[in-house]
């Protein structure tokens, strides 16, 4: 089908494969080198998979209904000449491939030293290795395949293939089905040593070609896009038995339309041109057309059709074939300085890492775990007692933030709490009123007291649990940093992470006590109130200053006259009439706590009113409310 490639073209070539391989082994570490290759994009229907085993001349791709490539399929194509001397062994599994021979073989890196000569065999191996890593329901994964075919008949190339756009799911396909797809496409032709093959039916209208428009995304100046236009030879509105007849017979004239224009570079316009291509059709498949009758097909049509024939030679798929080939090999050698500069920068940084982890461990393995847990305790020590030689300038850091959570962050809390901002006079009257049961107090007592007191007490039940997940906060930042700053845990991830759940579910454990002794704590202290504390204001004290306070309120005693040194007669008594006071009635003990209720008139004898089912008290406070509310 084509010549085989040789000299600096196929080692350089081989070179990328060889990477390619080793990149896909150690997986994402080597994502930031982008290595030169040929991925090939394009819609469900486009014909990718028949213009992919036309270059190889065999039969190997899934084909069937729906999405058939699910994952990304890295072939790397190898010419291999016919040895002169036969081999000493030419026995070759054939199994169900008729045109299996020793010559010709495939190798997929997940099956090393494996060979398969029956294509049809490597087709199962495809389906097989795609649904143990997407499953059966259709779903894709960019976990890629790679698969390398040695034959006479190929011209070293690789090639990516890539799912074919989809629009609509079917069946049990993820919803977003298209969206993963397009993602998964432009993570591979978004990188700028990446050459885009779009492949696209010459029947359907270029404009909505959904290969270039993916590739007009990320390369808007076609100057890395090459076009394929499949089933070239389905743009003719004949039938088929007249197409055959016509081809048979002379030249096929111009009955239709053709894409001329196209490669002509009228409509899109590529820097790397167009290739148009004829491709097997589905009728052609299923009646076992081989390949090389339809590459033959496909060089009659070109060489004998009025618009093709004057460029039959850059028509089809041996020229595409060595179109791509061409094109790899000079970006390959474009790149390789700059890919060879990745890859020294990588190994040194990879070295850096290695010596910073320490040779092998030998003998001391056994040792590793019991010498983790001494450093790591000695480290957290460090850190909570501030002896550490990294000390910041700029933040407080390790055990300075727990003193600031304690100093800062609690006092505050504990200050802000305001013991009056609940209690208000009038409840301090209804509690000390509800004390003294059905006998006026003759002194304030004890129990309306220690209620109020109680109340405000458990208040700081809050504020302190606060505390305590603060500093378990703290802990779990410290932890943190100790697991990124000690070497051993950057050499043993595994053991990292098991650290790290080990000591968190020991900080959570401790919490449950933790949290108990502080309820406890805030609970003993409202259970029992010391009142012989120094600090502790006494009924006498509290009487004085209350009773100071009041006075200055009071207004100022009356003056006498200074020439007769007796009052003046709207002095005495305040200005007030004592036969008016003294005919009121005495309202006693709970006079003023009943004001507030709406009152009849004073009937006669022994019948009384129902007290109301809510007895609210008078907002206004009594002379002796006040003073014992105060005090």
């Amino acid at each position: 089908m084509a010549a085989p490639s040789a000299g600096l073209g196929l080692e350089v070539v081989s070179i990328i494969n060889k990477l390619q391989d080793v990149f896909t082994a150690v997986g994402s570490s080597a994502a930031q080198i982008d290595l030169p290759q040929i991925c090939v994009v394009g819609s469900q229907s486009s014909g990718k998979s028949s213009v992919l085993e036309n270059v190889v001349g065999r039969d190997f791709l899934p084909r069937g209904n729906g999405i058939v490539t699910r994952r990304p399929l890295v072939l790397q194509l190898i010419n291999r000449p016919i040895p002169s001397q036969p081999t000493a062994n030419g026995k070759i599994d054939k199994g169900t491939d008729k045109a299996a021979n020793e010559h010709e073989w495939g190798e997929f890196l997940h099956l090393p030293g494996q060979k398969f000569h029956d294509f049809e065999a490597i087709r199962k191996e495809i389906i097989k290795d795609t649904e143990a890593k997407t499953g059966k329901n259709a779903g894709i994964s960019p976990v890629p395949i790679n698969l390398r075919i040695f034959s006479p008949n190929v011209v070293t190339l690789t090639m990516v293939d890539l799912p074919g756009l989809t629009k609509v799911p079917v069946g049990d396909q993820p919803r977003d089905i298209e969206k993963q797809i397009r993602e998964m496409i432009l993570k591979y032709i978004s990188k700028p040593g990446c050459i885009i093959l779009a492949v696209t039916s010459a029947n359907a209208d270029l404009a909505n070609s959904d290969g270039l428009k993916l590739a007009r995304d990320v390369d808007p100046e076609g100057t890395r896009t090459i076009g394929v236009l499949t089933k070239v030879d389905l743009m003719w509105d004949i039938s088929a038995s007249a197409y055959h007849r016509i081809l048979n017979s002379l030249v096929l004239r111009d009955t239709g339309t053709d894409v001329v224009d196209i490669l002509a570079g009228r409509i899109i316009p590529l820097r790397l041109g167009y290739v148009p291509v004829v491709n097997r059709g589905q009728r052609d498949i299923e009646t076992g057309k081989s390949i090389t009758s339809a590459l033959e097909f496909e060089r009659n049509f070109f060489e004998n059709h009025l618009s093709y024939q004057s460029k039959a030679q850059f028509c089809g798929t041996p020229f595409l074939a060595r179109k791509l080939n061409l094109i790899l090999m000079h970006h390959i050698r474009a790149t390789l300085p700059d890919i060879k500069t990745r890859i020294q920068q990588q190994l040194q940084k990879f070295n850096a890492e290695l010596q910073t982890l320490g040779g092998p461990m030998g003998d001391a393995s056994r040792n590793v775990v019991l010498s983790t847990i001494t450093e790591f305790t000695n480290e957290f020590r460090t850190v909570i007692d501030g002896n550490t030689n990294d000390l910041s300038l700029n933040e407080l850091s390790g055990g300075a933030r727990i003193s600031f959570v304690f100093h800062e962050l609690f006092n505050n809390g504990v200050k802000s709490i305001d013991p009056f901002d609940q209690v208000k006079d009038g409840d301090i009257r209804t509690i000390l009123y509800n004390s003294s049961g059905s006998t006026p107090a003759l002194f304030v007592g004890t129990t309306a007291f220690e209620v109020i007191v109680k109340q405000q007490i458990r208040r700081l039940e809050e504020p302190s649990l606060k505390c305590c997940q603060l500093v378990y906060d703290e802990l779990i930042r410290i932890l943190g940093q100790l697991l990124a700053k000690i070497q051993t845990f950057r050499r043993y991830p595994a053991l990292r992470e098991r650290f790290n759940a080990v000591v968190i579910n020991f900080f959570k454990a401790a919490m449950v006590p933790t949290n108990a002794l502080v309820s406890d704590l805030v609970a003993m202290q409202a259970c029992y109130m010391n009142t012989t504390h120094p600090d502790f204001l006494n009924g006498q004290k509290a009487m004085t200053i209350v009773t100071e306070r009041m006075n200055a309120n009071k207004p100022p005693p009356p003056t006498p006259d200074p020439k007769s040194g007796k009052l003046a007669p709207g002095q005495v008594n305040n200005n007030k009439d004592l036969d008016v006071e003294l005919k009121k009635d005495e309202p006693g003990f709970f006079g003023s706590f009943f004001a507030g209720v709406k009152g009849t008139k004073k009937k006669a004898g022994p019948v009384m009113d129902a007290p109301p089912a809510v007895i609210r008290p008078q907002q206004a406070l009594s002379e002796r409310e006040t003073m014992e509310t105060k005090s």
